[in-house]
């Protein structure tokens, strides 16, 4: 008979800790993140990759028309060829994305937060064309997914600010 099971007490030790140090979960009933929960306006997509990246934060966040707050959001896109044959053609891609934000009070011109992400996703372009497409807009999407949710982690780490 085992009297020490190490996985109970590090689940007694970790729940310890977390008790200790004050954590409450950001969407919990005490939670911040509630202050951007159907509060976060966004500008009008002005293309593909803008509707991605909005798509994203109002599945996180809901979708508002008349929010507390405002984000505007600039995204900038590379691809950059990474393996080559011995032919010169180009058989992977890197998409680097780069999003500017800026978080306003709805109806002030006054900047509350501002920031820049910055990530990267891959594609392969060794099938045909119409598959290679497929996989730059599948990256493309990813992308715009990773982008969005490093933007909300960076809104939500200051919600506790965003409090009426």
């Amino acid at each position: 008979m085992l009297l020490y099971n190490r996985r109970r007490f590090g689940v007694v030790l970790a729940a310890a800790a977390l008790a200790g140090c004050g954590f409450t979960p950001v969407y919990g009933p005490d939670g911040t993140g509630a202050a951007l929960l159907g509060q976060l306006s966004l500008d009008p997509p002005q293309d593909r990759n803008d509707y991605l990246l909005q798509r994203r934060i109002e599945e996180r966040l809901g979708q508002a028309t008349a929010g507390a707050w405002r984000l505007s959001t600039q995204i900038k896109t590379d691809d950059i060829g990474l393996g080559f044959t011995t032919d010169g053609d180009i058989t992977r891609y890197n998409i680097n994305g780069t999003t500017d934000y800026t978080l306003r009070r709805t109806g002030s011109s006054e900047i509350f937060r501002q920031g820049k992400i910055q990530h990267f996703t891959s594609y392969s372009a060794t099938g045909t064309t119409v598959a290679t497409l497929a996989a730059k807009r599948d990256a493309e999407v990813r992308l715009m997914t990773i982008l969005a949710d490093q933007i909300i982690d960076q809104l939500l780490i200051i919600s506790e600010d965003l409090q009426p």
